[in-house]
């Protein structure tokens, strides 16, 4: 009879043990990070499919910098063909890639939109007006996107890193910390257009 009871108290000793290991918590941090990482890359592919229509309404514009047409087209090029799939979020090298590469989109928009400023039966232009508004728009909804992408990092790289949810995840599951959605270099300096 004490061997049953000391193997019920065990048994119930164990699933209460279970219970606060942490592990559903921090698969559920994990899909939280993966679903905004989903919503970041939604918004910046809306970014990139107004490029190419903001490219050609600004070609229409005569004697326009067709340099500064080229950068674009080319930092969207190399912006969409750098892909980062969520079991790539916790590889710093592969983020790096993906954030730089997408630091020259945006610098090199920034750069276009500021050289408009010289033209303005462009900027009269309604089509290149709403274009600008969307892309605006877009960057707001990027911008957003970053920062609840880097709350859910936040939380998922707590989860894994906790008592004694990081027993855990030593043991089962061996989850590295995601990388944050930083600032690219590139970004961080101001586009200049000489006039």
């Amino acid at each position: 009879m004490k061997t049953s009871v000391a193997r019920l108290v065990a048994f119930f000793l164990f699933i209460v043990s279970l219970s606060g290991c942490g592990y559903n918590t921090i698969q559920q941090n994990e899909e939280a990070v993966n679903r905004s990482w989903g919503d970041l890359q939604s918004q910046l592919q809306r970014r990139a499919d107004l490029v190419p229509n903001l490219v050609a309404t600004v070609k229409g514009a005569a004697n326009f910098e067709k340099e500064t047409l080229t950068a674009v087209i080319e930092a969207r090029a190399k912006a969409t063909s750098i892909q980062i799939t969520p079991d790539k979020l916790s590889d710093p090298e592969a983020m790096s890639k993906f954030r730089a590469a997408q630091g020259e989109l945006s610098s090199s928009l920034s750069r276009l939109l500021i050289a408009v400023e010289r033209y303005p039966e462009l900027k009269a232009n309604q089509n290149f007006r709403d274009l600008q508004n969307q892309l605006e728009g877009t960057e707001n909804r990027i911008s957003v996107a970053r920062q609840r992408y880097n709350s859910t990092v936040e939380t998922f790289n707590f989860s894994i890193r906790k008592f004694p949810n990081s027993l855990t995840n030593n043991v089962l599951l061996n989850l590295k910390p995601k990388e944050y959605f930083k600032a690219d270099e590139a970004a961080k300096v101001v586009p200049q257009v000489k006039f």
